[in-house]
């Protein structure tokens, strides 16, 4: 059925930052002069010394490029890591516990030759606040899969990560201040297209992986080997770094799929980890479509809680529950069609909203859960802008064009991914979190649509069974959840924990994906956790109250 059309009525907000970028922090300025800092196992500065290990090089030099300003770059000691592309043509391809921590000094100059293909990771050491920093500081793994670790230390530093600590960004191999960079403008720039296309229509399945297609031919004329992004080698690039910075030991914390990357890390190179934080937590066990349904239900179900928990909404607002999955139903059989205008985007914008886009734009307005209720409520009642400016508003970005490592997101989703769990898995996953959903939806997860179909014309060997084994270690960890996380189920983190003998496990009530960026609790928790790591301070919890939800007159 032809989508209906409604007319425009008002030029659109501006898009709440936590939806264009859910990692996105406010730039911290007019810190402290440069305090003191954690010293390499030779008692020199981390990060000002060159040092080669095996075949990994590490040369102090200019702070990178990166997409915004970061002022804070000012202050950092900065460099690069050279690694080979593809360690099974080395001698140390295999797990690196047995090396020494210090290694030689040296230079690339024949690492490529010796070694083969090369690749170059960006690395920033911002300093420690303190007069007196912890030696061991903290590696923080970067969202995505495909966000650059770089672009993230405004996020570090708002939430105060670097108080006692030095803390340490590398881009993960592809990202946008590697070398070479597999970033795709031309998919950011489909998928703002596609918000005027029918979400599961098959003519858009097409579409979109023609747009893989050519996003595969671009990584293709960097002459990168697009089977060696992913966690395998990245953990391998991370175990590297800390040998080659020289330090002993050193403590990780990742987010979203950062967490993912994380507990494969601790699998595989165990050594030199004093403690992992995990935040907004996708174990790769697990990792797929199905949990993806999963972790939309829990999200949903929590912030739809709230407000009827909440006297004021839940008499302004009733059965919300009910309205929105009623709304996804209806919408997918017989979707709607706006426009838009957004400031970030000259011409107006097409928007068609059916059941998939209405799930997709749920999964992030949890982040800004206080107008939810509203935006539903007015979408029930044929006024669907509110929610489409938010869409537009996102997809046309400058943050959503440009900046996300597409040749890592199919390096990982198509080797540790896809070949593990077939679309009925997926299909199966989605019956079991929505049953009352159109199986025309099923098999497109939220923010995975055609996963299957772009890992066929991405086309890469499957990684070892091994990368979809549990992680077990004693290790302390922190596992956080958002309780309206509806990106990475709340769930998980006790998933998780269940095989990590020193985990403690904290689900963050009424915050969405990443509670540190978004909850001084979750911050304050995190920091408690690097000084104490098998005792943080959770008393924070206690005092934590529900959002306000916006209520329409």
């Amino acid at each position: 059925m032809s989508p209906r059309t409604i007319p425009g009525r008002r030029p659109a907000r501006r898009l709440p930052a936590a939806l264009a970028t859910a990692t996105a922090g406010a730039l911290v300025a007019g810190l402290a002069a440069i305090p003191a800092h954690a010293e390499s196992a030779a008692g020199d500065p981390v990060g000002t010394v060159a040092r080669t290990v095996g075949s990994a090089h590490f040369e102090p030099g200019p702070c990178p490029r990166t997409a915004d300003p970061i002022p804070d770059l000012a202050r950092a000691r900065c460099g690069t890591l050279t690694v080979p592309e593809r360690r099974s043509r080395t001698k140390d391809s295999k797990d690196s516990k047995g090396t020494g921590g210090t290694g030689s000094t040296g230079d690339t100059r024949d690492l490529k030759d010796q070694r083969g293909r090369t690749i170059t990771l960006a690395v920033a050491i911002m300093p420690a606040e303190s007069s007196r920093p912890a030696p061991d500081p903290i590696v923080w793994f970067a969202g995505g899969p495909g966000d650059d670790a770089v672009s993230e230390i405004p996020l570090a530093l708002a939430g105060n990560l670097n108080r006692d600590r030095d803390v340490i960004f590398m881009s993960q191999r592809g990202t946008y201040s590697a070398d070479p960079e597999l970033t795709c403008p031309d998919i950011d720039e489909f998928n703002a297209r596609a918000l005027g296309l029918v979400s599961n229509a098959p003519s858009t399945g097409r579409l979109h992986v023609r747009a893989t297609r050519v996003c595969r031919d671009r990584v293709d004329a960097t002459g990168a080997a697009r089977g060696t992004y992913n966690d395998i080698e990245s953990s391998a690039d991370y175990d590297a770094l800390r040998r080659t910075l020289g330090i002993r030991q050193w403590n990780v914390f990742g987010i979203s799929y950062g967490t993912h990357l994380a507990l494969n890390y601790m699998r595989l190179h165990p050594k030199g980890i004093r403690s992992v934080g995990i935040d907004g937590v996708l174990p790769p066990s697990i990792a797929g479509g199905a949990v993806t349904w999963k972790a939309a239900r829990e999200g949903f179900d929590g912030l739809f809680k709230a407000c009827e928990e909440q006297t004021d909404c839940n008499t302004r607002y009733p059965d919300l529950k009910a309205t929105f999955l009623r709304l996804v139903r209806e919408l997918e059989a017989d979707p709607i069609t706006t426009t838009v205008t957004v400031p970030v985007h000259p011409e107006p914008v097409k928007v068609v909203l059916d059941g998939g886009t209405l799930v997709n734009w749920l999964t992030s307005a949890t982040h800004v859960a206080s107008g939810v209720p509203r935006s539903i409520d007015e979408l029930a009642h044929g006024n669907p802008q509110r929610i489409a400016e938010q869409l537009a508003g996102g997809k046309y970005s400058p943050q959503a064009i440009g900046r996300v490592a597409h040749g890592l997101v199919y390096g990982v989703f198509c080797s540790q991914w896809t070949p593990y769990e077939s679309r009925a898995d997926i299909i199966r996953g989605g019956r079991r979190a929505f049953p009352s959903f159109p199986r025309s939806m099923l098999a497109n997860a939220p923010q995975l649509a055609w996963l299957h179909d772009d890992c066929r014309a991405w086309d890469i060997p499957a990684a070892p069974r091994s990368v979809r084994d549990v992680t077990r270690s004693d290790i302390p960890t922190l596992t956080l959840s958002g309780g309206f996380d509806a990106q990475t189920a709340p769930s998980n983190g006790a998933y998780a924990a269940r095989t990590l003998s020193r985990a403690t496990t904290v689900t963050v009530p009424y915050v969405a994906h990443v509670v540190f960026a978004d909850s001084q609790c979750a911050q304050t928790i995190t920091t408690s956790f690097f000084d104490r790591p098998t005792a943080p301070d959770t008393a924070c919890l206690a005092g934590l109250q529900p959002p306000q939800f916006d209520l329409a007159p």
